[in-house]
């Protein structure tokens, strides 16, 4: 028996289904869960709050806050103990056994000081990510944004540049001063000599034990914080990009299109994390992208696709899948197509609830950075190279070294193994920087870098990292083709943008938390190197000295389907004097979608 919205028609023998109250394909109210655009900061942070599981939050906070701090305070206190009693144990053997003593010692340094220094740097920069680093940022960008403010209209580059030089400055002094207070303050309950008796009994080095903790970290602080200050204060200000090159007659140049935050999501449908339904629906925009890019290239060839990141919405099997299909049906696209990793693609976990976390040993996130390594590879794998760790040499193609770990990959995408996860563990820092040498030597190279940092929290993904072994390779490799220009391309703003902005939850959060050290590494390229990035989802272009550093809008997010959005194409060129130069790009508007009454409601 027919229900009441569907009825048979007698004549023809066909069902029609009538308009449904609410029609799936427009969405509802859960596809803005944790959009930032149909949403405020305060609703979803409401929402948070209340699903967040309290057990586990507890958990992760002790595991990446707690017990680096805690190592970090019991470590005087343990080997001064162990080395009086050590010392003791000598004297009394004397002759022979103190050799034999000092043998033993000297072997287990030797073989195992390796893996406990790891450990103890790694404890280190995990508590210096989470807990000490952003607090200068925080500081800094806070007196810039006051600063800016009250400047008002009145505010020109040069102007603008000092502002943020002297905030910089001021910042560092003024963080010293706060966590030299705190260790001024707490010094009196530390304590660093340790002894048997204190080993035997734990429960009394508790309280010396955070005390040294906080002094330690607060004095890092207030050393570190002065150093970024003045560092930053005396560096070259971000500035506007106001005059572009001229393209120097019979000289070589690239056509590089830049593409980034592309959000692919899995279902026809389906809305992005962060737009919701005040964004596009489905992938429609990004085959339009596609289409347009084809014909520019039978017009005028590219060499050069690069899309810096956030490829996929939360990094699922099924965008992916939706990705490749799409770029699948562009042969000669893909040929000259470079990917990178973005934070929505590697430290979303879960598209639908900012309030869920991952804990740091889960499975949950290697499977997220196989899934992407493996899609990145299957678009580039044979043409990009990885840095051998020792030499700096490109000996394999990324394919090539992923190919060792196939077995491993394939099963533990098919199971999430612990065990596979924990010997998978070091395969996804390995591949980065991936780097496409230059044709000739001193031609284009293009450096693939990652710059999301180990989170597992979707609230807090968009940081930014960029790790100084990263940085070392990407150095490393660079120093093999001395007189190459490069595209460095990552997914993060390395600055600060030095514009205005509606509110200051834009400027913190957002840009590589070592942004003002990366670039100062960047500087040993002199002229010969862009940066390419996204992440913001606006087009911008600055410079920092030398370097040019370049912003590409989003042609796919802040705009529903009926509303236009952009891309650009960029053409860079060897100048006479070895340098990189960079000419007026090419604006290609994508035009929004006729939303036809058929299409918005296909089921009427």
């Amino acid at each position: 028996m027919a229900g009441p919205n569907v009825h048979r028609d007698i004549a023809s023998g066909k069902r029609a289904i009538e308009r449904p109250l609410v029609d799936p394909r427009q969405g509802d109210v859960e596809d803005d869960a944790s959009s930032t655009i149909e949403r405020s900061f305060l609703a979803i942070a409401g929402s948070l709050l209340a699903e967040i599981s309290l057990p586990k939050l507890l958990f992760a906070v002790v595991l990446s806050i707690v017990l680096p701090a805690i190592l970090l305070g019991l470590a005087p206190l343990v080997a001064t103990a162990w080395l009086a009693k050590a010392s003791a144990s000598i004297v009394e053997l004397g002759g022979a056994g103190a050799v034999l003593i000092l043998l033993l010692v000297a072997a287990v340094g030797w073989y195992g000081w390796r893996p406990l220094f790891r450990a103890a740097e790694a404890n280190f920069w995990a508590l210096n990510a989470l807990a000490v680093q952003p607090g200068y940022a925080l500081c800094r960008e806070a007196l810039r944004h006051v600063a800016e403010k009250s400047l008002g209209d009145r505010s020109t580059v040069a102007t603008l540049a000092r502002l943020r030089a002297i905030c910089s400055a001021a910042a560092g002094i003024v963080v010293c001063a706060l966590a030299g207070l705190v260790a001024f303050l707490v010094w009196p309950a530390t304590r660093w000599v340790g002894t048997l008796a204190d080993i035997l009994s734990p429960q009394s080095l508790i309280v010396p034990t955070l005390a040294n903790a906080v002094v330690v970290v607060s004095i890092y602080l207030a050393v570190a914080a002065l150093v970024w200050g003045v560092a930053d204060a005396s560096m070259k200000q971000l500035r506007d990009f106001r005059t572009f090159d001229s393209a120097p007659p019979g000289g070589r140049t690239w056509r590089v299109v830049h593409l980034s935050d592309i959000h692919v999501v899995g279902e026809q449908y389906g809305f992005r994390i962060e737009s919701g339904r005040g964004g596009p629906r489905g992938n429609d925009r990004l085959g339009q992208v596609l289409d347009r890019l084809e014909a520019e290239h039978l017009v005028e060839p590219l060499d050069l696709i690069l899309i810096t990141g956030d490829v996929t919405d939360a990094g699922r099997s099924t965008e992916w899948a939706e990705f490749l299909d799409l770029v699948g049906r562009h042969p000669a696209l893909a040929e000259r197509m470079v990917v990178l990793p973005g934070n929505h693609d590697v430290n979303i976990v879960d598209r639908a609830n900012p309030a869920r976390l991952n804990l740091p040993f889960s499975p949950g996130k290697r499977l997220r950075q196989m899934r992407t390594l493996s899609a990145i590879a299957a678009v580039q794998g044979d043409r990009l190279r990885v840095v051998d760790h020792r030499s700096g040499d490109l000996v394999q193609t990324l394919a090539g070294a992923l190919a060792a770990h196939r077995q491993k990959i394939t099963a533990f995408a098919q199971t999430g193994s612990l065990r596979l996860s924990r010997a998978l563990g070091s395969v996804w820092n390995d591949q980065f920087p991936m780097i496409l040498p230059p044709a000739t030597a001193d031609g284009l190279g293009v450096a693939v870098l990652n710059s999301n940092p180990e989170t597992h929290f979707s609230f807090t993904n968009a940081l930014g990292l960029i790790s100084a072994e990263q940085a070392r390779r990407l150095a490393a490799a660079a120093a093999r083709f001395p007189r190459a220009l490069w595209v460095i391309g990552l997914h993060h703003h390395v600055l600060e943008y030095p514009m205005p902005v509606s509110a200051f939850s834009e400027r913190v959060g957002t840009a590589l938390v070592n942004g003002s050290w990366f670039v100062r590494r960047l500087d040993a390229f002199a002229g010969r190197a862009i940066v390419m990035h996204g992440h913001r989802h606006i087009d911008w272009i600055g410079a920092c000295g030398s370097l040019k550093i370049v912003s590409a809008p989003s042609p796919i997010m802040g705009a529903r389907d009926d509303e236009p959005t952009r891309f650009y194409i960029h053409t860079l060129a060897a100048g006479a004097d070895g340098q990189l130069q960079l000419l007026p790009p090419q604006q290609v508007d994508i035009a929004g979608l006729k939303i036809e009454p058929g299409r918005a409601n296909p089921l009427a």
